[in-house]
């Protein structure tokens, strides 16, 4: 299959990277590990069981990245599948040499994101909708099951979603995907050391958001990388 960018071969990359996320935990050359940077240079030339391969290495990753910026789990598969097809039609501008999963993954967050505000501002037009019905006597259901039940997400994920968008992600991407500073920098765009100057400042404002209610924060992990 060749990567242009017909509706032909969209499909057929869609069923590509359907199939390698389902299967993700095989492997292209049992026993013999195929380094990122070549799967990359076949798949630029068309070989579409390279780029599958990334998908199957990388699928769980990009899925758990959407999820924590969408909490749906529906909506983070197929911005994880929409990321992966987006990463193959790119892959010409990306920088040989450079790490690719840090590369997917800013992908992925901007795919997330992207379905996240729609998710919101679909469910604000369903809260305003049943506002008025309810103003004019309609029985429809309360705002509270409208928003999916929001308001019951754990207290750590609550005070991390009140963080804007910038502090949420350099906690994400640290504590909950592990990725080093490194490829925090590489994901973000941005410099080592203002990856570390962004954390610390994120886990402030983290902490002063748990710290009326006296909260713990989880398993004692958040705490600035500067000892690392």
């Amino acid at each position: 299959m060749s990567r242009g960018t017909g509706h032909g071969n969209r499909a057929a990359l869609d069923v590509v990277v359907q199939t390698a996320a389902a299967n993700r935990r095989l492997s292209l050359q049992e026993g013999r590990p195929v380094d990122d940077h070549d799967l990359v240079l076949k798949a630029r030339q068309g070989d579409v069981d390279a780029y599958a391969e990334l998908v199957r290495r990388y699928s769980e990753i990009a899925f758990r990245t959407a999820y924590l910026i969408t909490r749906d789990a529906a909506e983070a598969e197929d911005a994880a599948q929409e990321a992966f097809v987006k990463a193959y039609y790119a892959l010409d501008r990306f920088r040989t040499g450079a790490p690719f999963r840090p590369w997917l993954l800013r992908i992925v967050a901007n795919e997330a994101r992207n379905r996240r505000m729609r998710m919101i501002r679909q469910v604000s037009l369903q809260l305003r909708v049943a506002a008025s019905n309810q103003e004019a006597g309609t029985i429809l259901p309360s705002p509270e099951a409208v928003a999916l039940g929001l308001d019951q997400r754990q207290a750590l994920l609550e005070a991390l979603e009140a963080l804007r968008e910038e502090d949420r992600l350099v906690i994400i991407y640290r504590y909950f995907l592990e990725l080093s500073e490194a490829e925090i920098a590489e994901a973000l765009g941005c410099a080592r050391g203002t990856v570390k100057s962004r954390l610390s400042r994120a886990l402030t404002r983290l902490r002063d958001r748990l710290a009326p209610e006296a909260r713990p924060e989880p398993r004692g992990e958040l705490r600035s990388s500067d000892d690392d």
